[in-house]
């Protein structure tokens, strides 16, 4: 079972670090377990107001009810929310901060998949290089626009994907032996395990507005998994 920190509570919404691996809402099915359905457990009738992919981490609101959900909502439509990612790119990127400005739409043959595309939906992405590790790059990210997959496919467009990410990049886990010279298994391990498995990509950080007047800045720290490749990076890679 999925443990989720609860970031600020009040009568209206609630702000969640969720962990990776975690639907935001249920799927279809609804057989396996998401954080809508655990909040409703707990609290009765819970609105959605945006989500994040099962395996990016970090920020998310839920609204405990109508008025509120119409409105966050729509503070999310009409792009009134400032939101900041963090993710661990492929690469050295060439500028170290820029704007991506590709339109995205779904791609005509495979459904749950977006691609760049002259047709698609304006999409805007800034982005700021945060530490460059040499074989990835720590990545700061404010979206403007909250198209699907809009991260990951601006940085699959730049030619620096998010690690891990098996839809628009290199899916297979980060091994430790993959930078570290002489690597060696310990004597109690039969195989390596991962440092990361994961899209490794964070909600960072929701600025907004509630309707009442009052601004909230809600920040959720980096995850220990992807905390741990960046020591291990500066520990053993070399540029």
């Amino acid at each position: 079972m999925y443990k989720f920190e609860i970031l600020l509570e009040n009568d209206t919404f609630i702000a969640i670090n969720k962990p990776a691996g975690m639907l935001s809402i249920p799927d279809r099915e609804g057989k396996e377990p998401s954080l809508k359905a655990a909040l409703r457990e707990k609290y009765g009738n819970i609105f959605t107001v945006h989500r994040l992919d099962r395996d990016t981490s970090g920020v998310i609101i839920f609204a405990k009810d109508e008025a509120t959900h119409k409105f966050l909502s729509e503070a999310f439509e009409h792009r009134d929310v400032e939101k900041l990612y963090q993710g661990l790119v492929q690469g050295s990127l060439a500028q170290p901060s820029g704007s991506i400005d590709f339109p995205i739409m779904e791609h005509p043959a495979k459904a749950g998949t977006m691609v760049v595309n002259r047709n698609g939906k304006a999409s805007l992405t800034d982005y700021e290089v945060l530490e460059d590790l040499g074989l990835y790059s720590l990545v700061q990210f404010r979206i403007h626009t909250g198209r699907t997959h809009q991260i990951r496919v601006h940085m699959q467009a730049l030619g620096h994907p998010i690690v891990c990410d098996e839809l628009y990049g290199d899916a297979r886990p980060v091994l430790l032996s993959s930078f570290k010279r002489n690597f060696k298994l310990s004597k109690d391990q039969e195989q390596e395990r991962p440092i990361l498995s994961r899209l490794a990509l964070h909600s960072q950080l929701l600025h907004f507005q509630d309707a009442a007047g009052e601004y909230h800045t809600i920040e959720a720290p980096l995850p220990k998994d992807m905390r741990a490749l960046m020591q291990q990076l500066k520990k053993w890679s070399i540029k």
